[in-house]
C-alpha cells in the first residue's frame, strides 16, 4: 500500500506517493501523467523505495496560483518532497517531462542524486525542442477555442494526420489532453512546459559521474529516440537500452522497461534481488 502525503508549496497542495522499503528512487510522472502512470512503468518488489510527486495540476495535486509553470518549478517542489520525508540521496528518475526533472536534479544538486533512470526523454538540453511542438499547438488551440472546438480542429490538422501515420501511441496521448475534465485549465501547464527546458548542458550532465540508464523506443514522435541516444553519449559511462514501442505491443513495453530498470538497479546499488519471490 501506498503512503500518501500532502506537500504545501506556495498555494498548492501537492500529493506525494511513497511505497515500499530499500533503495530510495523518486521517479517522476511524464506531462499529464501521474501516479498511475508511474505504478504502470516502475518495477515493484522488495528493498525498493519509490516516491512519485504528483506535479502541479497532475492527478490529485492543484495548480497553485504559481506561474509560469516550469520544469525548474516542478523539480524544485520534488527536492521538497525528499525534504519532507528526510530523504537526503536518492535516485532519481522520470518518464518524459519526468526524465527532465530527474536530469535538472542530478545536475544542480549532484549531492542529493546517486544515479539516473532517463525513460522516453522528451528533452536533451534546449527548450521548446521541436518534438514538442504537438503539445504547444493542442494547448494553443484548447486556450483559444476551448476544448471541444480545439479536439476538432486539431483532429483534422496535418499534425494528427503525421502522427497517426508515424507514432499513434502520442496522438492518442494527446486527444487525452482534450478530453481531460479540467483541460481548460490544464493547457496553461502543457503551454508552459512545452516552451521550456531543463535548464541544463552538455557539459553539466558530462560531469555527473553517476550510474545512469536512459531507455528510448521508435514510432515516438514526442520523445524521440535520437533524444535518448543524445543524452546517453553526453552523460559520462550512461548505459543505453532501447525497448519495443508502446504503440506497437504495450504489454511487451512495460514488461522490457521494467526488466532494464530492474537490471540496472541491481546492477549499479547492490539489491540482492528487487522481484518478489
Amino acid at each position: 500500500m501506498a503512503r500518501l502525503a500532502t506537500l504545501l508549496r506556495d498555494d498548492a497542495a501537492l500529493q506525494v506517493s511513497d511505497h515500499g522499503d530499500g533503495l530510495a528512487v523518486i521517479f517522476q510522472h511524464g506531462l499529464g501523467g501521474g501516479e498511475a502512470q508511474v505504478a504502470q512503468a516502475f518495477p515493484s518488489g522488495p528493498r525498493l523505495r519509490r516516491l512519485t510527486l504528483e506535479c502541479r495540476g497532475h492527478g490529485a495535486s492543484g495548480l497553485g496560483s504559481s506561474r509560469p509553470f516550469s520544469l525548474s518549478m516542478f523539480a524544485d517542489d520534488v527536492l521538497a518532497a525528499a525534504d519532507q520525508v528526510d530523504l537526503d540521496r536518492f535516485v532519481a528518475g522520470g518518464i518524459s517531462m519526468g526524465a527532465a526533472i530527474a536530469t535538472r536534479l542530478a545536475c544542480r544538486h549532484p549531492d542529493r542524486v546517486a544515479g539516473l533512470l532517463l525513460v522516453r526523454p522528451a528533452w536533451t538540453f534546449d527548450s521548446a525542442p521541436d518534438n514538442m511542438r504537438p503539445i504547444a499547438e493542442a494547448a494553443g488551440l484548447i486556450l483559444s477555442h476551448g476544448p471541444d472546438k480545439a479536439r476538432t480542429i486539431f483532429a483534422q490538422s496535418e499534425t494528427s494526420a503525421r502522427l497517426q501515420r508515424d507514432a499513434p501511441d502520442n496522438l492518442a496521448s494527446l486527444f487525452g489532453y482534450f478530453d481531460r475534465l479540467d483541460a481548460a485549465p490544464f493547457a496553461q501547464v502543457l503551454a508552459d512546459i512545452a516552451a521550456d527546458g531543463p535548464g541544463v548542458s552538455a557539459s553539466d550532465a558530462a560531469v555527473l559521474g553517476i550510474p545512469t540508464l536512459v531507455i528510448g523506443n521508435a514510432m515516438d514522435a514526442v520523445h524521440p529516440l535520437s533524444a535518448a541516444h543524445t543524452l546517453a553519449a553526453a552523460i559520462s559511462g550512461a548505459t543505453f537500452a532501447e525497448i519495443s514501442p508502446k504503440a506497437l505491443d504495450s504489454v511487451r513495453h512495460f514488461a522490457e522497461l521494467q526488466a532494464e530498470i530492474t537490471t540496472f538497479l541491481h546492477a549499479h546499488f547492490n539489491i540482492r534481488s528487487l522481484i518478489p519471490s
